[in-house]
């Protein structure tokens, strides 16, 4: 759902975008990753992304099970979704730049369950730029959200926005 409503609004920014999720074991709470590619020219290629520039983690947990940093390309940016510090995560040398966000509190608060997407989709754009907070706002509203369901979003995204931290790593150039 998550890169669905990421798709739609870098389209309303202009830009050209291909959208692929990738499912593993279906059963509920299994790692699932989504794969999207956007440039300001149309995209041939249709598989999936064997070198990331951007890792967006949902789930805090999900590390454990699963190497997130595979491929991931020389000054590449990570979005995590973590109540850690900088300095009690282990990062590869590759990062560049870090958004961290505590999307699992913010989504507790205002959901009452940890449900992440839409704040890390507004800790997406802090953390990027790739996307601006409008265009997200404007894409969850065309959404499958209802009434209360779309206002508990919105407030999700803008402090997902608002509370991201992000760090630039000495050294290092984004990509």
């Amino acid at each position: 759902m998550a890169g669905g409503i990421l798709a739609a609004a870098l389209v309303k920014e202009g830009k050209h975008v291909v959208a692929i999720p990738s499912f593993g074991f279906e059963r509920r709470g299994a790692p699932v990753a989504a794969f999207l590619r956007f440039d300001e020219r149309p995209i041939r290629a249709m598989t999936n992304i064997y070198e990331p520039d951007v890792i967006l983690c949902i789930d805090p947990t999900v590390s454990r099970t699963v190497d997130v940093f595979a491929g991931m390309r020389r000054a590449g940016v990570l979005v995590q979704t973590t109540h850690l510090p900088l300095e009690r995560l282990a990062l590869p040398d590759e990062l560049a730049r870090v958004g961290l966000c505590d999307a699992v509190a913010i989504a507790l608060k205002i959901f009452k369950r940890p449900i992440t997407n839409t704040v890390m989709l507004g800790a997406y754009s802090r953390a990027t730029g790739h996307v601006s907070l409008e265009a997200l706002r404007e894409a969850v509203e065309e959404s499958e959200f209802r009434d209360a369901g779309l206002s508990q979003n919105l407030e999700a995204l803008q402090r997902g926005y608002e509370e991201t931290r992000v760090h630039e790593l000495p050294e290092r150039e984004v990509a």
